[in-house]
């Protein structure tokens, strides 16, 4: 065997970093400080509660006691039950607010006259306490999933309205001059100018609306349902069970954190889902 056979392969260096790219610390810098913030946050408030006393346990529970009132219900049949008609109302809701939300922004972005007969009745009905509509809901519909599902689609529909239409509002004037100039008709704008245009606006409008949507399941529960998440906390709430009160906010929460990241991903991959003039 020669000498040179014997030599080892001297391994490649590593990749060296391009200059000015930042480190995975500093790309995670935002989830780290948060998680960090959160688990400080929780730490005091156990302590405070639990060791000091700083405050009745009956009226603020401890984070344990929380997690382990979350744990039981995650494996109660009644806790799921409650979820499958919270689910049910909000769904259907929801849904609704989407179809009668996106069809009215379209028109009234899309139409002038449209606009100018529908906007003062928008505009109203936006500012419009939606919990103060809540006790005709109850009287129109009954005490049900109608009533709640009332709530919801009057909480969930205007700001999907209101985005909408500012998305087919905030179109690229010259698009349209240069779609008309090729002879576009008015179904051929809308349908490869205009709606396209409107898609990242639509989505914000569905980020804003789902709050909106899981507020009106506990308020409408609150007031008009036997069953579901939000008639579970009331109950609870009458009893001094605090622990199953804040179980309940924390799941929804959870919920609401889930739909508008998700709404947030879909926003972030359509934002250049714009037509532009280049």
């Amino acid at each position: 065997m020669s000498e040179s056979a014997s030599i080892p392969a001297t391994p490649a260096p590593p990749p060296a970093r391009v200059p000015g790219q930042p480190t995975f610390l500093q790309r995670q810098r935002g989830w780290i400080l948060g998680t960090v913030a959160i688990i400080v946050v929780l730490a005091a408030w156990q302590v405070a509660v639990a060791q000091l006393h700083l405050a009745s346990e009956l009226v603020l529970p401890t984070p344990y006691n929380i997690g382990h009132r979350i744990a039981q219900l995650l494996v109660s049949s009644d806790f799921w039950y409650n979820m499958r008609v919270s689910g049910k109302g909000f769904a259907i809701g929801f849904g609704l607010a989407i179809v009668v939300g996106l069809l009215l922004g379209l028109l009234i972005g899309w139409f002038a006259a449209v606009q100018s007969m529908l906007d003062p009745f928008v505009h109203f009905l936006n500012s419009t306490p939606r919990i103060a509509l809540a006790p005709l809901f109850v009287i129109w519909f009954g005490i049900g999933v109608w009533s709640k599902v009332a709530v919801i689609f009057f909480g969930a529909v205007f700001p999907i309205i209101i985005t909408t239409t500012a998305g087919v509002k905030n179109l690229d004037p010259a698009l349209l001059r240069a779609a008309r100039a090729f002879g576009a008709s008015n179904l051929q704008l809308f349908r490869t100018v205009a709606l396209p245009g409107a898609v990242p606006y639509i989505i914000s409008g569905l980020r804003m609306a789902v709050a909106h949507a899981l507020t009106g399941v506990v308020v409408g529960e609150y007031i008009a349902s036997n069953a579901g998440v939000g008639m579970m906390m009331m109950k609870a709430s009458q009893v001094y069970d605090t622990p199953t009160v804040f179980a309940g906010v924390i799941i929804i929460a959870a919920l609401g954190l889930a739909f508008t990241q998700a709404f947030a991903a879909l926003e972030k991959r359509f934002q250049a889902w714009k037509p532009t003039t280049g």
